[in-house]
């Protein structure tokens, strides 16, 4: 299969042209965006990356706890979380099976003439430990949050995708049945059992090769069951964006924020953990758990250095926060963290 995922065509574009935020053949943000990296800065970019940069990647491979059945299946009023590293979380919402961005697969540069090695050791298995799948919730279509393995997996283990509006093509070229697949625009919501699910705006951007820039859309999710709110806020770039989500669909009892893989020259598409933090903030979160770290070196700055200064952050802006170990079942009411991190070099 194509890692590409499926094309375009004139029919889907049609459809697209329909969404307010499709505009000149792509998809746009609401704030002004520059997603072009400078084309001669790039020698100096990857030079960087592979060859200056210290302490991108742990020395010795991050451990992910085994699937805790028992502990993630048992019966409770609150929701359950395992967090996979970068931005594959899965949860437990009213006995309902929910996984986000599930990037499970060993390599987030599959086409690349690099690699991009996960931290840990390949957990794509960890989908076979998993019960059935309830819903897939697909926040844009980077390789670093689409994987296809994965999505092969998943296609016989999960019964609802609700995908950001283009992606579905990439479902339906991967086996996925077109009728298990919801497309969404921002704003736009839907009710999946007890629970309201919602796709919010972000300030990014899309494409898995050359010539499909920005044509799937991008954005974050919110799952309202009526006794805990949670906010995923997909990748992007700081902006007044969060405060209107928040006023909109605020206050959230729990923010799963955007931290890491932050660079001078993509400023505005990905956020500094300080942004990370304001984010939460305006976005009224009341507890935040950085994501987007801790599986995958996507930028020259150091691994640990999204979640210390997340972390600090926090602390000088009274914040609360969570941090748990990769694989671990947590609740957002728990309120002991330890920091895990600094058991790895």
């Amino acid at each position: 299969m194509d890692q590409f995922g499926g094309k375009l065509s004139d029919e889907l574009i049609e459809e697209y042209t329909k969404s307010p935020n499709w505009k000149d053949g792509k998809f746009v943000n609401i704030i002004e965006t520059n997603t072009d990296m400078d084309f001669y800065a790039l020698p100096k970019v990857l030079y960087e990356k592979f060859f200056e940069a210290k302490e991108r990647i742990p020395t010795n491979k991050i451990i992910v706890q085994n699937f805790d059945k028992e502990a993630f299946l048992a019966p409770s009023d609150n929701v359950k979380i395992i967090w996979y590293g970068h931005s594959a979380i899965l949860i437990n919402m009213s006995g309902h099976i929910i996984l986000i961005d599930p990037m499970l697969g060993p390599d987030a540069s599959p086409i690349a003439p690099f690699r991009t090695e996960r931290f840990s050791d390949d957990i794509i298995s960890f989908i076979d430990d998993m019960p059935d799948v309830d819903l897939v919730l697909l926040s844009h279509d980077h390789y670093d949050h689409l994987d296809m393995d994965s999505i092969i997996k998943l296609s016989k283990k999960a019964k609802q995708f609700f995908v950001g509006l283009g992606i579905k093509r990439h479902l339906m070229a991967w086996g996925v049945d077109e009728s298990c697949v919801t497309e969404f625009d921002w704003w736009d919501d839907n009710k999946f059992h007890d629970i309201n699910v919602t796709y919010t705006p972000s300030r990014h951007f899309s494409g898995r090769g050359l010539t499909d820039k920005q044509t799937t859309l991008w954005g974050g999710w919110v799952l309202d069951n009526n006794i805990e709110k949670i906010y995923f806020t997909g990748d992007g770039g700081y902006g007044e964006h969060f405060k209107e989500i928040g006023k909109k669909l605020g206050p959230f009892d729990f923010g799963l924020i955007e931290c890491g893989q932050y660079d001078e020259l993509w400023k505005e598409v990905h956020m500094t953990p300080e942004e990370s933090v304001q984010a939460a903030i305006d976005a009224n979160v009341k507890k935040a758990m950085p994501v987007h770290w801790g599986a995958f070196s996507l930028s020259i700055h150091p691994w640990k250095d999204p979640i210390r200064r997340f972390v600090k952050n926090a602390a000088d802006k009274s914040l609360t926060i969570c941090h748990s170990e990769p694989g671990g079942t947590f609740c957002c009411a728990d309120n002991e963290w330890p920091e895990w991190w600094e058991k790895f070099e």
